[in-house]
Formats: C-alpha cells, structure tokens, sequence
C-alpha cells in the first residue's frame, strides 16, 4: 500500500514539473470547490535560491483580493468565487500548458497575469478562443494593445508607449538628445524598443546603439564594453525585467561602463543592495523608472479597498508583509485586475437575477481545454468595459476600442542614493497623463553619477579619460628637450605650439594625456595609419589635413592656419651699379641721341638765329647754347622757356616732339625691367619658377611620404618622383646650406620660424600657395569628436591659439627681407642719384664762374672793412720817405742810444699793408689812391 502511494505521489510531481504548475500551500483559506473560479499566472525567476519580491507580493495581493471579495459576500449564485495559481518560469509554451491543464480541469471564467509579456501574447490569443477574459497586471509591451487581435484581453498596468512617450519627455527635460538602448530579445523588450523609437523620432531624439540581452543564453550580444565606450552617449536604457537586469547591471560594473561616465535608466527596481558593496559608488546616480499607483503622486485611490486588502495579507501571511510603504506596485496593478474580473462577474450574475448559474456561466461541454469554450463572453466583456470604479491603484476604466486603462497611468523616477552607509532608492521625479515630469517633492534632490548635483551631458564626456597622444618632434611646434641631474637622472620636456596646445585641452576637456614620443624619421602618413589602426588615439603634430588621410581618419578643426613656401638659400647682395640707369639704352644708341640733340641744336641756331627775340642780341656761343637746351628740353618733354617763331622751327619741333615720346616710353619701360631684374637675385622667385622647370627637379628637396610630395606629384612633376627625396625638416636645411639642392618646398610655419630665428642664410621666395590647415586626426566616429572640436572653436574665439602663434613664431633673431615686394631700394637707384649729385656741383661750380667778379669784388670789399677798424694810441710819426709810385713797407728804426720814438700802437696786433704815394720834393704826408680807405703796413 506504502508503494502505492509513493507510486502516486511521484506520478504527480512528475505532472506538475512538465506544466511547471505550482499549488502554493499556505495557510490562506481554499474555495477550490466552488465552481466559478479565477487564475493567476505568475512568473517567478527559475533556479532562484528565493522567490522574486514581485511574485510573492502579487500572489499575495491576488488571494486578497479573492478573500475579500468572500468577506463582502461578493457571490454567484450563492456561491463564493474561488481561485487558482500558476507559477510560470518565463517558457510561454510551458506557461500555456500549465494554463490549458487548469482550464481543462476547472470552470475558469477569468485569467488575472501573466506576467510577462512574451507568455501574454501566448495566453491572450488561447483566451480569445476559449472566451476568457484575461487581466495582465505586469505585461507592458505595446503590441497587446491590439484589442482586434486580442478581444479579450486587457491590462491594469500602463503600457511600454506610455513609458516611451514619458521618458522621451524626461530626454527633453534634461536636454538628452540620444542614448543606447539595451533589451532583451523578447516581446518585453522588443515591444519597447519599437515604441521608444517612434516616440524619439517625433522629439527628434537618437538612439545611437541597440543592444540585445539573450534570454536563452543569458549574455549580450557583442561586448558590452566596446559597444558603450566607443559610443557616442553615456545615457543607458535597460529594459528587461528584474532578473535579467540584475545580470546585466553585475556584468557593467565588472567592465567599468556603469559609474561616473554613464546614466543608466532601469524599467525595475534591481534589488542594489545585492551587490557587493565595493560597486556602491558606482550605482549611485542610477535611476529606474516604474509605474505606480495613484497616491504615490497624489492621485486619488481606493484606500479603504487597500487598507483591507493589507488586513487580508498580514492575517494570513504576516511573514511575507514589508510594510504598506514598500509593497511592489505590480502586485497592487494585480489586486485591481482580480478586483475588476470580480465585480464583472458580479454584475453579470447578480444574486436578484432570475438567471441560473448554468446560464450565467456556461460551458461547452468538452474537457480539451482548446474546445472548452465560454458561452457568456460578450457579456461578460461588455460588462468590463462599462464598469467603472476606483481601485487601489487609481481610476479603473476600459473601452472597447484599447485593451488598456483609459486614465490611470502614473510614473516615478527613482534615484539610487546613499544617505547613509547603505544605499537605497529614492523617489525624485513623477510623471502622468496630465502632468509632466516634476519633482516628487520640493525637497527632492537628485545625485547623478560621480555623486554630483550637476545633470549630466549625454555625449562622451572627456573628463578623466586617458589619451594616448602621439607627438612627434618638429622645431618650433615641439622641441624635445633631455637634462640629466646630477644623479644621472634624465628628465625629458617638450616644448612648444604643440605641448602649450595640449595643456589647453587637458585643462578645458580635463582628460589625461598619455604623450607618445615617435622617432622625428617617422612619416606623417604612418601618425595616421597608426590612429586608423588604434595605436593612438590622436595626434597633435603639425599634420596636414589631406583628402588621401581623411579617408583612413576623421580630423578636429583647424589647430592651425598654413599654407606652403619655397625656401632657398640667400643670394648675396647685388653690386652697386652707378651707371645702371644708362641701361636702358645701348652705348650706340645714347651717342645717336647725342648726335641728334647737337644735329636739332645747329637747326635751331640756323632757322631762328635771325627770327627769335630770345636769340638775339647775344653772342654766337650763348646763342648756340640756348639752342642746344631747347632741343635737349624738347626731346626730354621738359618744355624750353622760349618757343620758336618759324614754321621751319615748329616743323623741327613737331621731330623733335616725336622722338621725345618714343624715346622716353622705351627708356621707362626698359628701365623697370632692368630694375625688375636687378632686384631680384634669387635663382627663382617662388613656385610658378618651380613648375615651369627653372630648377632642375633633381635639386628639388621634398620630404617623402608627406603631404608635400602629395601636393608635389599632383601639382609639379605630374605623379613622377623626380625631385630629391628627404626624410626629416632639419635635412632641408642640410642640403640647401651643402649645395646639395637648390630649392624645397615646405609649411609655411615650419620655414618661418626656420629662416627668423635659425638659418639666416637661407630666405624664403615667392608669396604663399596651397593654403591647408594643421588638424588633429582621430578614429572615425571617434566619441571625443564632438567635445573637441567645441573645445578648439572656443579656443580660437578666446584668441588663445592666436596667443599661441605670436608666441611661438613672433620675433626672430634674422633681418629677413620679403621678396614678395614690388617696391624698389635705394641701391637699384645709387647712380642716378650721384648722377644728380654730381650735376649739381657742376651747376654750382658754373654758377660761380659766372659770378666770380662779383664774388672776388665782395671779398675785397669786406678786406677794406677790417682795415679800416683801427684804434691809434699815440701819433703816428712816420719814418720813411714813399714815393709816389710804389707801396713802401714803413719800418720804425729805434738804436739803442737813441731816445725811444713810438711809431704806432694798434691794439690788436696786426699787419697792414699800406700804399702811400708822394713827390720827392714835398713833406712826407700820407696819402692814399683811396681817399676813405688809405693803406698801411705796419711792422712792430
């Protein structure tokens, strides 16, 4: 007998495990007798040491709902409605088989659950055939909203395109304009998925990246990690239900990518305090965003029907109760689902009706589950959709044209915070039809991730991300510079446009720079391969932006305005020619012009000798010179200052007028050319020289694998590489200064600086070509794009890079002239100028000959002047007898034993000569031929 039952007791364990069925025992009353009864379809995690808190408190809720309805003798017939409850494991097929079983065996007139969505969209269309109403409190994905697909089913909870269109206007709010998305690959997540792209498309929002969780292998699809680092947003929805989510969250914070640099918003409320406590930090600024029920916002409820339903609860399962604060909201979503499905058989079946209960509820007589079929459906779903009462979650109300609730959806947004040293989430924000998003309270405060107050941007944010920058040396934009201390330590330090350009960017983007030196032989073109193919992650270098490198990589804005230049060496001053102005015209041709000005001047004489006032009364040599002048002034185009009164004459001018305009015409012209090239020493004046072969390719220094040589090959040699090939700047300016080359063509900024401050002997020619911009590349779709190219705009608004570029390249040590300049120096026009010098001393020199009569009559004049200024101290008693005829020198003889005579005392001391004339018979009186200004000479 004992084997009997064993026998029996395995058999139905075995059937109950098939149909996951699970008849909970507890110590709540049974009606399973009754003959009118209800079903709840309820998941619980499979394999969980404990039961889900959503499960337990639905259930719970569930048979509360049933007692209660016993308690307010709510009957059909006389008889209580009873109930029944399926535990499911998320399996829709085995969800479906457990149910059929139940509706085989039993009068089941209503369906309250499932929970999740994928065993909704199984069970609904099984109800629809057998003509059961079915209530989800928990089943949200969008699609269920069908009611022609799904007549009979119906739904407490709001749906996910409620929830998409609430958090689409929490996107606005917070000025989120994309975020990734991860769900789980079934109904739940891809109903979501689909409803929160088209709310986004009509706020112009982006989802940049879908993830999918695969509930059949329990994993993501791809890594996790790569998929949210490399994307551009750091805002995280995770729709999937509580066990799932749970697993996602643990994997996130092993990889790093849930904490500060990410939000994450949660569609349940993951038990946090799970984890283990070293991720605390990192969850909080975590939100989940769930439906509630109407009190949690103010809302009116029913909560009288509430209070009861939690006297229910703790009379028979006090052990389970958390207190009415934290009971789960589905299991309230639950407890108005079986309270609709009980008021509308109520109604159906009233006690006072003449009906019997086989009339009211009826059934096909048949035992398959799929051929049991209730008779009284459409009254019965008529009957739900006109009931109207206040539930404990809110108004509860249908139509016929939606499975879901016309009024009633509410959400709230929670924050995971720490207020003590425990975390715990807090409600923030709330949500519902009517109203927008809005603090849950004036008090509410929100942490976001990092623990700050401050909301986050969506895009990849910069701050505290390490870079790994890729430098290489070029003077001036970085120059790499070694000490070594007297422990023989070497400090190596980088200095220039390029490090004070990096310091900017940390200081403004706040990342770490991770500065990777590369060999100064490297090529250009291998910086760039080396970002394309992530061994860095940018390079600040003077790197040209070209379209061949733009296909490999993505380049910031412009780090720095350039251009191209040629560069030689100097050529050596030009010798000062004084006779360069006669060039123009050959030695031949000035002779002929001579020639022909003496030819005119004999003409002139001739033909208006006799005629013109102006050559008149003068003699032969005046006149034949003023003749000359008039030719030399005609052909000049000077104007003479007399005109010729002959017809013959004016004829000779009308020639003489002609060869002035051509002569003079030609001379100018030749004369800026001479000028022209006199000016211009260098072997090429810049890179037209370059391309029309002036220089011999050969001697054409050009770094390889550069964007030079690409400009080079398209530009000058026509994809030939014939020019000289160079491998670093500083070899440039090697082989121009050993004569190896002759010219090289380089950035602009790079020779600049090279020719003002280093190499003085060498010069750069022509005017600048090619204009092009020094970027910074980085991979394509790099995340950092964005808030770089933002960082450097601002830079340059601020004037700093400008800063930056008069530090660096201003001043110099080198006198550099800027061939450039059409203007002309003083040494192309040295001998015109002593040309005039050395006519004006001549003009000078004529001008006293012609004068010197005047001029020696002037200087006699002043002599008599001085002479005369003479002041005598005693009389003058003259000692010599002068003839009349000749100047005698007057001499005072004074012997010694004689007495001393003074002859004349002339204060200063002075000799004057003086002329006296008198006869041999007369006194001795002086006289002079002058009579005012008479002569002496006196000799002390």
């Amino acid at each position: 007998m004992a084997s009997w039952w064993s026998f029996r007791c395995l058999w139905l364990y075995f059937t109950l495990g098939q149909f996951n069925v699970l008849y909970v025992r507890t110590d709540w009353p049974s009606v399973d007798t009754s003959n009118v009864q209800l079903l709840s379809v309820f998941y619980n995690a499979p394999n969980g040491s404990d039961p889900l808190v959503q499960y337990v408190h639905s259930l719970a809720m569930f048979r509360s709902a049933m007692i209660l309805a016993q308690r307010y003798n709510m009957t059909i017939e006389g008889q209580f409605i009873g109930w029944q409850s399926i535990t499911t494991s998320g399996d829709p097929m085995r969800t479906l088989g457990s149910t059929c079983e139940m509706t085989s065996n039993s009068n089941i007139v209503g369906i309250v659950g499932p929970s999740l969505s994928r065993e909704s969209e199984i069970i609904a269309p099984f109800a629809a055939i057998t003509g059961i109403p079915v209530i989800s409190h928990d089943s949200t994905t969008p699609a269920l909203s069908d009611r022609s697909t799904y007549p009979t089913f119906y739904r407490t909870i709001p749906a996910d395109d409620t929830a998409a269109l609430a958090i689409g206007q929490l996107f606005i709010r917070f000025n989120w304009t994309s975020c990734v998305v991860i769900y789980q690959n079934d109904a739940f997540g891809q109903g979501f998925q689909q409803a929160i792209s088209d709310v986004f498309n009509n706020y112009n929002l982006t989802i940049a990246e879908t993830i999918m969780f695969d509930i059949a292998t329990l994993s993501i699809r791809g890594d996790l990690k790569s998929l949210l680092i490399n994307n551009p947003t750091r805002i995280v929805l995770l729709w999937a239900q509580v066990d799932y989510a749970t697993m996602i969250l643990q994997s996130a914070l092993d990889l790093g990518v849930l904490g500060p640099s990410y939000t994450w918003i949660l569609s349940a409320e993951v038990e946090v305090s799970s984890f283990d406590p070293q991720w605390y930090a990192n969850l909080i600024g975590m939100f989940t965003m769930e439906a509630v029920v109407g009190n949690v916002i103010n809302a009116p409820i029913n909560t009288t029907l509430l209070n009861a339903a939690y006297n229910m609860w703790q009379m028979y399962e006090p052990e389970s109760f958390p207190g009415a604060a934290n009971v789960d909201y589905t299991a309230l979503f639950a407890f108005d689902a079986a309270w609709t499905l009980v008021q509308a058989l109520v109604q159906l079946c009233p006690s006072s009706s003449n009906n019997s209960l086989s009339s009211c509820i009826s059934f096909t007589n048949d035992t398959f589950c799929f051929n049991k079929l209730f008779l009284n459906t459409n009254n019965l779903l008529n009957t739900i959709d006109s009931n109207t009462f206040l539930g404990v979650t809110g108004p509860i109300q249908f139509s016929a044209n939606t499975t879901n609730r016309v009024s009633g959806a509410y959400f709230i947004l929670k924050n995971v915070q720490s207020p003590s040293n425990n975390i715990q989430y807090v409600p923030v924000m709330s949500w519902s039809n009517s109203q927008n998003w809005a603090l849950y309270s004036s008090t509410s405060i929100i942490f976001w991730p990092g623990i700050t107050l401050t909301p986050p941007s969506d895009s990849a944010s910069a701050s505290g991300v390490t870079f790994r920058i890729a430098i290489i040396e070029s003077i001036p934009f970085m120059t790499v510079t070694q000490t070594t201390d007297s422990f023989g330590n070497i400090t190596t330090t980088h200095t220039g446009y390029m490090p004070d350009l990096i310091n900017l960017l940390q200081t403004n983007m706040n990342f770490t720079p991770q500065l990777i030196l590369i060999p100064s032989d490297s090529s250009y073109n291998s910086l760039v391969e080396g970002v394309a193919n992530g061994l860095y992650d940018m390079v600040v270098a003077d790197l040209t932006v070209t379209s061949a490198r733009t296909q490999l990589v993505d380049f910031s804005t412009s780090i720095f305005d350039n251009s191209m230049r040629v560069i030689i060496r100097q050529a050596p001053d030009a010798a000062i020619d004084y006779l360069g102005y006669l060039k123009p015209f050959s030695r031949t041709l000035w002779l002929t012009i001579l020639g022909t000005t003496i030819y005119a001047s004999i003409l002139i004489f001739l033909l208006e000798r006799q005629h013109n006032e102006a050559l008149q009364d003068r003699s032969h040599v005046s006149a034949a010179t003023l003749s000359v002048w008039y030719s030399l002034a005609t052909i000049m185009a000077y104007g003479p200052d007399f005109n010729v009164s002959t017809a013959a004459g004016r004829l000779l001018t009308v020639g003489l007028y002609i060869l002035s305009l051509i002569l003079i015409a030609a001379y100018t012209a030749n004369l800026a050319s001479d000028l022209t090239i006199q000016k211009s020493q260098s072997s090429i004046s810049g890179i037209d020289d370059i391309k029309n072969g002036k220089v011999a390719y050969s001697r054409i220094g050009i770094i390889v694998d550069s964007s030079i040589e690409e400009y080079y090959l398209q530009e000058v040699s026509n994809n030939k590489r014939n020019f000289y090939p160079l491998t670093t700047i500083p070899e440039i300016y090697g082989k121009l200064l050993d004569g190896t080359i002759d010219a090289s063509i380089e950035d602009a900024g790079v020779l600049e600086y090279a020719t003002g401050h280093v190499y003085c002997n060498l010069t750069l020619v022509g005017a600048d070509f090619d204009s092009t911009t020094y970027g910074i590349p980085h991979q394509k779709n790099w995340i950092y794009a964005k808030e770089l190219d933002v960082t450097l705009l601002t830079l340059r608004e601020q004037g700093l890079l400008d800063n930056l570029r008069a530090k660096w390249f201003g001043g110099g040590d080198c006198s550099q002239t800027d061939d450039s300049s059409t203007a002309m120096t003083v040494e192309s026009m040295a001998g015109l100028f002593l040309t005039f010098g050395a006519i004006s001393i001549l003009s000078l020199l004529l001008y006293v000959w012609l004068k010197r009569k005047v001029i020696i009559n002037y200087f006699r004049a002043h002599k008599r002047r001085r002479t005369s200024i003479i002041t005598p101290t005693s009389p003058v008693i003259p000692t010599s007898i002068v003839t009349a005829t000749s100047p005698i020198i007057s001499t005072s003889t004074v012997t010694p034993t004689s007495p001393v005579i003074p002859t004349l005392t002339v204060t200063p001391i002075l000799s004057i000569t003086t002329t006296s004339t008198a006869t041999s018979t007369s006194p001795v009186i002086p006289t002079s031929t002058e009579e005012k200004y008479p002569q002496q000479t006196v000799v002390e």
